[in-house]
């Protein structure tokens, strides 16, 4: 448990230092050790694991948060898994307000359980359920994306609380399919419309930014447009000396039709329906933090030696991975491996192409236009199969209220000691875009610990712990700055 500390205030607004205290104490003492448990537990998104039912690993995910949380000095609080049939549970966790905010609304904070799949090449001692500590780094896969998340909701409520803070209705909701697209959570929301209530503040901790040094606020997040496309010209596959310069191959024909959409030069995407206009709040914003960090994405990820990125010019990779709309092929079928393949003229050809959308484009309206790009004028009548289609829009933060606004400028100075700074982020967190059309009059707090460098998806996966401990404390101080607001 927190150690309960007497309260402390400075301008009516919560003080720093009990609450650090607090934050500090929680994590030091128990997050760590359950949030390392948790990490253990093989929580494979359902888009990974077809048997996730049966594995109960999801419920083993939500069942150890669920034991910790109710541990914990949440006075009133209530905790309950729910799951409708056939779909991955939620844990909900509902913590009454203070007295003195009853009247704010309710704030919904939002985490994910399920992990991406372990993939290999991990370091010499580490692995994707084996959690390691090393120079300050929790390592293993779903620590900081996003597993971490509940942790630190929970620990900010129990700081509010410790330094005679105020809060909001809160209700903490930790789904399990975040990784595969979020199928389930809009029933989810509809289902539990009722007892979540008006939200008037949503707090995301899914999400980062270029360094470890300052608050970092994600105001965009791309949509995602997700198809397999599969060619097929041949009955059955031929000899390639008999056959070939009289059919097709099906991967030409395939070729042929992804450059309709793509530019293979530039990876422009060449369709209206794909692109939208960057607004000037968001163009500020990039700007800004191009200039701060001019080399944060050129310097990101590691390339091959002699490899470069797309242009050396900040801005306009920020801009492309935040504001343009990517093709990336991230699958394919058909093709035998190449120890094993023959001169044959392989009857069909499948890949799965992956975009990533603009935060405002229509990403229904981008789906018909690739189906029918894909679709029309085939060459040598070639037959067209599509398959596995997902579409969903991406989000674009309201503007920031003035109590907001003047809450960060505090937890900046307070917490971090440098300026907050603002970001788009290339993928997607589909539960936003959700939220912004069911609470549109809501704010929005979207940051996290996650760092350019953490190896989300990717082995070596690993929260920074130190910088997750102030992202705790910033939240805390957030939370009392709303229902004082």
């Amino acid at each position: 448990m927190c150690r309960t500390l007497s309260p402390a205030w400075h301008d009516g607004v919560v003080e720093q230092k009990s609450v650090r205290e607090s934050v500090v104490s929680a994590w030091t003492s128990d997050v760590i050790p359950s949030l390392s448990g948790l990490v253990a537990i093989p929580a494979l998104s359902p888009a990974f694991d077809a048997g996730w039912a049966d594995s109960g690993h999801l419920a083993a995910a939500v069942d150890h948060v669920r034991e910790w949380i109710a541990g914990r000095d949440l006075p009133g609080a209530t905790l309950e898994v729910v799951q409708l049939e056939d779909r991955t549970p939620v844990l909900l966790v509902d913590v009454p307000a203070t007295p003195g905010a009853a009247d704010k609304g309710t704030v919904l904070m939002y985490g994910h359980l399920d992990k991406q799949p372990p993939v290999g090449g991990w370091s010499e001692g580490l692995g994707p359920w084996t959690p390691v500590i090393r120079d300050g780094r929790l390592y293993g896969r779903g620590s900081v994306d996003d597993g971490y998340s509940g942790y630190a909701a929970t620990t900010a409520i129990e700081a509010v609380h410790a330094a005679g803070g105020e809060h909001a209705r809160i209700v903490v909701l930790l789904e399990t399919g975040e990784e595969s697209g979020s199928p389930d959570l809009p029933a989810y929301v509809e289902h539990l419309a009722d007892r979540i209530g008006d939200v008037s503040l949503v707090v995301c901790l899914d999400a980062g930014g270029s360094d470890y040094e300052r608050l970092w606020l994600v105001t965009s997040l791309r949509g995602m447009l997700h198809l397999d496309v599969t060619v097929q010209l041949l009955g059955s596959a031929q000899h390639s000396g008999v056959a070939s310069g009289v059919v097709a191959s099906s991967f030409r024909i395939l070729r042929h039709l992804i450059e309709r959409l793509e530019d293979s030069a530039t990876g422009e995407l060449l369709l209206d329906e794909l692109k939208v206009d960057v607004p000037a709040d968001r163009l500020s914003e990039l700007k800004a933090v191009a200039q701060d960090f001019p080399e944060a994405l050129t310097k990101a990820f590691p390339l091959v030696e002699g490899g470069r990125v797309i242009t050396e010019d900040a801005l306009e990779l920020m801009l492309n991975n935040a504001w343009r709309p990517t093709l990336s092929v991230i699958g394919a079928d058909g093709f035998p491996k190449p120890a094993d393949a023959g001169n044959v003229l392989r009857e069909s050809t499948t890949l799965t192409l992956s975009f990533r959308l603009p935060p405002t484009a229509d990403a229904e309206k981008a789906l018909e236009a690739v189906k029918r790009v894909l679709t029309t004028d085939v060459p040598y009548g070639a037959k067209v199969t599509l398959g596995s289609p997902q579409a969903e829009s991406g989000w674009n933060a309201p503007t920031e209220a003035p109590w907001l606004t003047t809450a960060l400028r505090t937890v900046s100075d307070e917490v971090f000691g440098r300026p907050h700074r603002a970001t788009g982020m290339g993928g997607s967190i589909p539960f936003m875009g959700l939220l912004s059309r069911k609470y549109p009059d809501a704010q929005f707090l979207v940051t996290g610990a996650c760092g350019a460098d953490s190896n989300i998806h990717v082995p070596d996966e690993w929260l920074h712990l130190d910088y997750a401990q102030q992202v705790t404390e910033a939240v805390a101080h957030i939370l009392d700055a709303h229902a004082r607001g």
